[in-house]
């Protein structure tokens, strides 16, 4: 398949599933049945932690959210990308990102690499090693003969996981995602452009958006949910926040990128210590 029409969303989601998945269903009410073949929603879609250090129960893949969001699949014929959520799997708790296909069928497709350990000037330090497992690897996840590489938020930092995508060949890059202001005013735009470039795909990165509050806490996230093109321009960027817009990709457009820069006959190492 030459194209591939998805849609991007930007959430402010917060301690609370239950009001996270009336969002979600907000956003997919904009839909008409099988108008895409997957929705791509951001890290921390269904539970976002508001209060540093409060303990996180999990959710387990028969949870009713999923049985809900199944039952929304099948009946559109469209996938749904849940960017993470705290999965629970047996004695371990990771950030993960949930699949439901669209046959209805629930998993687990990536679990977090690199968990956001970080102690900025003048704020609180952030520990997701405190309550998460951490991930064993990439994860290729394929929809309609498109190869798309997972990744979730912090893994945007380090490039040996998207040299390890860009060998494969993949169409697209999953970077779902919920990163703070100070870092996403810094370091957003030209991280997400530079994986786009190097790796000549597209970037798909569905991100949480403004204040998110609760009776527990509260925490301020960047947004700008963008579609890059393989070429690094970016063609989509949301700043609302419930959003949801339709995306076309297209494979002609890797393809021209590729021709002109043909880096896959070029890429020497990995490289290492001596």
């Amino acid at each position: 398949m030459d194209h591939l029409k998805i849609a991007l969303t930007q959430m402010t989601s917060v301690d609370d599933l239950e009001e996270n998945l009336k969002t979600i269903f907000l956003l997919l009410k904009k839909l008409s049945p099988e108008e895409v073949s997957a929705v791509f929603f951001p890290e921390n879609c269904l539970f976002m932690r508001l209060k540093e250090g409060e303990k996180i129960e999990g959710i387990e893949l028969n949870h009713f959210a999923f049985l809900k969001l199944s039952e929304w699949s099948v009946k559109n014929k469209t996938a749904l990308h849940l960017g993470s959520v705290p999965i629970r799997e047996k004695d371990s708790l990771f950030n993960g990102t949930v699949w439901i296909n669209s046959h209805g069928e629930v998993s687990v497709s990536y679990r977090k690499i690199h968990l956001f350990d970080i102690q900025l000037e003048n704020q609180k330090p952030i520990r997701e090693s405190d309550i998460f497992s951490r991930g064993e690897g990439p994860k290729i996840l394929n929809l309609n003969e498109w190869k798309l590489g997972q990744s979730i938020c912090y893994d945007l930092r380090f490039s040996d996981l998207y040299h390890y995508y860009a060998r494969q060949h993949v169409d697209a890059i999953l970077i779902p995602s919920a990163f703070l202001v100070k870092t996403g005013q810094a370091h957003w735009d030209i991280l997400m452009r530079a994986r786009a470039i190097e790796s000549q795909c597209y970037v798909i990165a569905s991100a949480q958006a403004g204040l998110h509050k609760s009776s527990r806490g509260q925490r301020e996230t960047y947004g700008h949910s963008v579609v890059i093109d393989p070429w690094g321009t970016i063609i989509v960027e949301l700043i609302d926040s419930p959003a949801l817009q339709i995306v076309d990709l297209q494979k002609s457009r890797i393809q021209a990128v590729r021709t002109q820069i043909p880096m896959k006959n070029h890429r020497r190492g990995p490289f290492g210590p001596s």
